[in-house]
């Protein structure tokens, strides 16, 4: 029997539809049912690497792990990842396809992709007892409805009662969600079964006439007001998020860690462990002037490191993040970064630019990348090498995952970490002799919890500051992340119309 389906779409973008769906998936898991989440198409920069080395959406593998099961490649069939303006890399099933123009994936690609997204909705369905979809962007869109694969389509294809959901913390919530229903056909406005409204804060009493008004308006029911959930403790889906955080910690004895954002930053997710310290103050910057003197300056990963480096160049970033490196502060480098740290990069394949077959690099690593067209996507064990900066690391092991095209070369013996599969080590990661510059291939490298901690105490130790002991400061991160999606299935539970919710996806609601 196939399984019931349940899908999530939104007024826009960033209304919350994956932060919806994880709740949700969490909520079903907890009645005990078999659930999976499944978004057809994703436009991220953020991604997640599956156990088999495939590449999907980065909340489609968040949204696994709130349903309590592994991550497949059919819950996020096709990938998309902006590459340049116009132009994205697109991942078929785990693994890169082609790079495309944003009117030749339309015309040349959805067709067929639309039979690829069937055969992976199948396979999902014939798993599972219920599935949670998450649609992207809005339905709404006129111009782009008649290729749309990523919201009516696949809710018509499965068959699947649709809620859709608004942000009203942005304003004009009653708006969007008529007008959206307006412009639908009449066979997709059919679908709608209800609405969520999402990210409110304020008096419900003084929001309950306009309740009324929608449900008169419209004749479907609002299934519930979620309300804004300031720290969900669950990562993102892409860098849009970055525009919404805001600095809630003062300065004191924190440690200031500097983000750069460059402009196609990529798996920022790496650094939610860092945010979740108490002893962290953590800042996404793009600009030289509002730096200061951080004690950390990371770059992060990105989807074009010719061109980010390049943005580092232009906008006098790079000039004084060496001088902050002068003057005593630490950088580090995560995939992308870590390539920018070195002395030069190659691409004699055009692999990152067709213009640039050699770039010059910081020059703050002995180290020379190399980039090809064959894209490394793997899941990795790796430990911290002997190294004399880094005492209480050395030995630890580490998990982790890469994305990267390339491969970088050490020109001197200054191991960090380093990958292992049975007695094959392959090295991931350099570091200074003082470990004031250090750069690695891992990403999630700082959900490793005793490094995270023992790094941060390095910092510490450079301010004066004592080091925070292990025990009770220690920070789970796993545990904290099964705690948040516990937590948001909580608030669900809580601000919706359970029973009618069940009827809807057509479960027993007892």
């Amino acid at each position: 029997m196939l399984a019931k389906c349940i899908m999530i779409q939104g007024t826009s973008s960033h209304v919350g539809k994956s932060l919806l769906v994880a709740g949700l998936c969490r909520l079903l898991y907890r009645r005990g049912l078999r659930v999976a989440p499944f978004k057809s198409q994703n436009m991220a920069l953020n991604s997640y690497v599956t156990i088999d080395g495939c590449e999907i959406g980065r909340a489609q593998g968040v949204q696994a792990e709130a349903a309590g099961i592994t991550a497949t490649v059919e819950m996020n069939p096709i990938l998309l990842k902006p590459k340049e303006d116009m132009m994205a890399q697109v991942i078929v099933l785990g693994k890169p396809f082609s790079d495309m123009s944003a009117r030749g994936y339309r015309d040349d690609f959805v067709p067929s992709g639309l039979e690829i997204v069937k055969e992976a909705l199948w396979k999902l369905r014939s798993a599972y007892q219920v599935i949670v979809i998450e649609g992207a962007g809005s339905p709404a869109e006129v111009n782009l409805r008649e290729r749309d694969i990523a919201n009516m389509e696949i809710a018509l294809l499965a068959e699947a009662p649709v809620l859709l959901a608004a942000d009203i913390d942005r304003g004009g919530v009653f708006a969007s969600l008529i007008g959206t229903l307006e412009l639908l056909a009449a066979r997709e406005r059919e679908l709608v079964s209800g609405f969520i409204i999402n990210k409110f804060r304020g008096d419900l009493g003084l929001l309950k006439p306009g309740l009324d008004f929608l449900e008169e308006r419209t004749g479907l029911p609002v299934l519930g007001v979620v309300p804004f959930i300031r720290d969900p403790g669950i990562e993102e889906e892409d860098s849009v998020a970055l525009l919404d955080k805001k600095e809630t910690k003062s300065a004191g004895d924190l440690l200031d860690i500097v983000v750069i954002k460059v402009p196609r930053i990529s798996n920022y997710t790496d650094f939610a462990p860092l945010e979740a310290e108490a002893d962290v103050k953590l800042r996404y910057l793009d600009r030289v002037e509002e730096l200061g003197t951080p004690d950390a300056v990371i770059l992060p990963g990105t989807k074009n490191t010719t061109a980010d480096l390049l943005f580092l160049y232009s906008s006098g970033l790079a000039e004084y993040i060496l001088k902050l490196n002068t003057g005593g502060t630490t950088v580090a480098g995560i995939c992308g970064g870590f390539q920018m740290l070195g002395e030069d990069l190659h691409d004699p394949a055009g692999t990152e630019s067709s213009d640039l077959a050699v770039i010059k690099g910081l020059g703050l690593l002995p180290v020379s990348t190399t980039f090809n067209p064959q894209k490394l996507t793997r899941q990795v064990r790796a430990k911290v090498s002997l190294h004399s900066a880094w005492g209480e690391m050395a030995g630890l092991e580490l998990e982790g995952y890469e994305i990267r095209h390339g491969k970088s070369r050490a020109k001197k013996d200054m191991p960090c970490i380093t990958a292992f599969s049975g007695e094959e080590e392959e090295l991931i990661g350099l570091a200074s002799p003082a470990g004031q510059v250090f750069g690695t291939y891992l990403h999630d490298l700082f959900y490793n919890d005793l490094f995270r901690r023992r790094w941060l105490n390095t910092l510490r130790a450079r301010r004066g500051l004592s080091p925070l002991l292990e025990g009770e400061n220690l920070i789970n991160m796993k545990k904290r992340r099964e705690e948040s999606y516990d937590r948001l299935a909580s608030i669900l539970s809580e601000h919706l119309d359970l029973e009618r919710l069940y009827d809807i996806i057509g479960i027993d609601p007892h």
